[in-house]
């Protein structure tokens, strides 16, 4: 008989577990946290004002980051290949070689950020980019331009991985897939109304003797510039730092921070920078396959951004003014389904199936876009395309930070998942090439189907072994004995 009591408080608890497992993590602002003495209502303001100064500094930042890395196609059919003598692969080298520094310099900035702080370094290397980009505008052959590209690879490396590690110590496990897609959503945005953008500044050739696709560098150089002074000031800080942040948060109000993200996962706090710790995060093989998932999508997405008003006018045969016109309507679309898929992950708590819908966009996508005969239904085809592998960076990145447990893990997941972003970038840069026009870039068409279906794969193998885990830590068995970081006894991953 005691033995059935027993069980049936165990049911019990089991049953509690589940129930507050299934309440929204949005749903614990709101609640008066005796420790902290906050209100209901100061409670959801600290969230409004992370938001407010947070996500929309770093989206903004990352407009100008995803403009300046992709704004190359717009300057290609304004004169750009015709001036430098970009013939054969010379255009597809000098895309390329923006991603080598860009994949070598990433895993150490999420130990730089840390250290000299997130305004220094954001802002810092923001600032120096932007130079950059208005030294593009004054190239002079092929050498010049790549050589700029390398500098541009190296200082923008530590922009990305750093912004991800920066928003997933701010919020919760199911806070953060709303606030990734918002910051990505800026930058899709971005992306979609940079082609008008490029359009506009052509129309300034011949003024100060300087031809139309370099002032698309040098003004969009100076916007980043003047970005990057404005982030300076208004970048915060990691919430359990005491570098301080102007005019932000109290004491008070960033240690209720820090406690519910303790409470939510665990890892709050920091511990001392540890390399063995740092680099053991590789021994996770889902570590890889979360990198792998995010190199298949940056695949698409940057085929896309290098080559979309390529293929618009020598593949679809519409005019240079139609084509940089036309590539913000797929983008501004993207951004409908980046926020709609964003806010069903995090209201229903899943992660794997919406990396499945939007590599499921793809796959019906690409033979549209590849196969069909009417250019219309083609352009119809890089909506679903654009739409799919945009919405799939923010719902990889909400993925791995919600089943990564650990400071240094999560430093080490940042950097290896953008860093074969990079990896992506590069062969992004060599799938549409120039003498696979006559055939429709099919090619591209069948590597980019490829890419859609490796990452169904690895979605399913990952979700199988979470579903294992979860069912080892509901019989009272520890989650990954090799993970050394502390975590709540009531920790599951998410599907």
């Amino acid at each position: 008989m005691d033995g059935g009591g027993v069980d049936h408080e165990k049911q019990a608890v089991e049953s509690a577990r589940i129930d507050a497992a299934k309440d929204n993590v949005d749903n614990d602002v709101g609640k008066v946290d005796s420790h902290h003495d906050l209100t209901p209502q100061e409670q959801r303001n600290i969230i409004r004002r992370i938001d407010r100064r947070l996500v929309v500094t770093v989206g903004a930042m990352y407009c100008v980051s995803l403009i300046d890395r992709t704004n190359m196609s717009s300057a290609s059919i304004a004169g750009m290949n015709v001036e430098l003598k970009l013939e054969g692969f010379r255009y597809n080298i000098a895309n390329l070689v923006f991603f080598i520094p860009y994949i070598l310099f990433q895993p150490p900035s999420t130990i730089l950020v840390r250290g000299i702080g997130p305004r220094v370094h954001l802002a810092g290397i923001t600032l120096f980019w932007g130079a950059a980009m208005i030294g593009m505008g004054f190239v002079k052959d092929f050498e010049q331009l790549a050589g700029l590209r390398v500098i541009l690879g190296f200082l923008e490396a530590g922009f990305f991985p750093s912004c991800v590690y920066l928003l997933s110590t701010w919020y919760t496990r199911y806070e953060v897939g709303k606030r990734y897609s918002l910051f990505y959503l800026l930058g899709s945005v971005a992306s979609a109304f940079s082609g008008i953008l490029a359009y506009g500044l052509m129309q300034l050739a011949g003024q100060q003797g300087i031809t139309g696709w370099r002032w698309i560098f040098i003004i969009e150089g100076v916007l980043t510039c003047a970005l990057a002074i404005a982030g300076y000031w208004l970048l915060v800080d990691f919430p359990d730092s005491r570098r301080k942040s102007w005019k932000f948060l109290g004491q008070r109000e960033r240690q209720w921070v820090v406690d519910r993200i303790h409470k939510d996962r665990g890892d709050s706090k920091v511990p001392p920078f540890n390399m063995r710790k740092f680099l053991g995060g590789g021994a996770d093989w889902k570590i890889w396959a979360y990198a792998m998932i995010f190199c298949n999508t940056t695949t698409m997405s940057y085929a896309l951004a290098y080559t979309l008003p390529i293929i618009l006018v020598s593949n679809m045969k519409f005019t240079v003014a139609q084509a940089q016109c036309l590539v913000a309507p797929p983008y501004a679309f993207a951004g409908i389904v980046i926020f709609l898929t964003g806010y069903c992950g995090d209201r229903f708590r899943i992660r794997g199936p919406i990396i499945l819908f939007n590599m499921l966009l793809c796959l019906i996508g690409l033979p549209i876009m590849g196969w069909h005969r009417n250019a219309g239904v083609r352009y119809f085809g890089v909506f679903l395309l654009t739409a799919g592998a945009n919405s799939n960076i923010p719902a990889t990145m909400s993925f791995q930070a919600n089943n990564v447990r650990g400071q240094w893990k999560r430093a080490f997941c940042s950097a290896s998942l953008v860093g074969f972003g990079g990896i992506g970038g590069i062969i992004g840069s060599l799938v549409f090439r120039d003498e696979d026009k006559a055939t429709g870039y099919k090619p591209g068409m069948y590597t980019c189907i490829a890419c859609s279906l490796l990452s169904v794969i690895l979605v399913l193998l990952c979700d199988w072994e979470f579903y294992r885990q979860n069912k080892r830590a509901d019989q009272g068995k520890s989650l990954e004995p090799h993970d050394e970081d502390a975590a709540p006894d009531d920790f599951r991953y998410t599907y």
